[in-house]
């Protein structure tokens, strides 16, 4: 196993290809998805050739809990395209089963830790839907403040997207105050 950080709870490591299964199953449940697609089901085929490869190479990480080794979800701290790379963006997504144990929070406050302790970070940012709401307490538990509201243009808006996405940040010089 290529773990990558622990916390007291959980095991962050580096996606495998055994991962599929529990991808599908990630991706499979509406209300994870909600504010992905819809809750529309992602097919197993684009599990295995599109989201499992680039999850492989692309930092992201499978989240297990540490007493029962389930599968929880994944994280993701890494620069967007054309992003400065001391700018990382901090993702999650978790099986519903893991919401409200404080796992979003204690999983993101590590990978942000990380960021600014070992990979020279300016800031870290997360994205979400405005509607959110879960999202958006786990970002603010995390110490990152609202930024900015903003209205992309989707060619199949989700319900709630009239309400635009939201970018929370943690500059380095707040991190080092805390």
């Amino acid at each position: 196993m290529d773990i990558f950080l622990e916390t007291e709870r959980l095991i962050l490591r580096r996606f495998t290809e055994s991962d599929a299964d529990d991808l599908f199953a990630l991706d499979n449940d509406p209300e994870v998805m909600e504010f992905i697609n819809g809750g529309r089901p992602t097919p197993r085929e684009e599990i295995v050739e599109e989201t499992l490869p680039w999850f492989i190479t692309h930092d992201f990480f499978a989240v297990v809990e540490k007493p029962s080794g389930a599968f929880l979800g994944w994280f993701h701290l890494r620069p967007r395209k054309e992003e400065p790379d001391d700018e990382p963006e901090l993702g999650y997504r978790l099986h519903k089963s893991a919401w409200g144990k404080g796992y979003a929070t204690e999983g993101s406050l590590a990978l942000i830790d990380k960021a600014f302790r070992e990979r020279g970070a300016r800031r870290v940012y997360a994205q979400t839907m405005a509607v959110n709401v879960r999202s958006r307490r786990v970002m603010e538990k995390c110490g990152l403040r609202h930024t900015r509201t903003f209205h992309p243009e989707w060619d199949d808006p989700l319900p709630g997207a009239e309400e635009g996405e939201v970018e929370y940040e943690l500059t380095r010089a707040d991190w080092e105050s805390r």
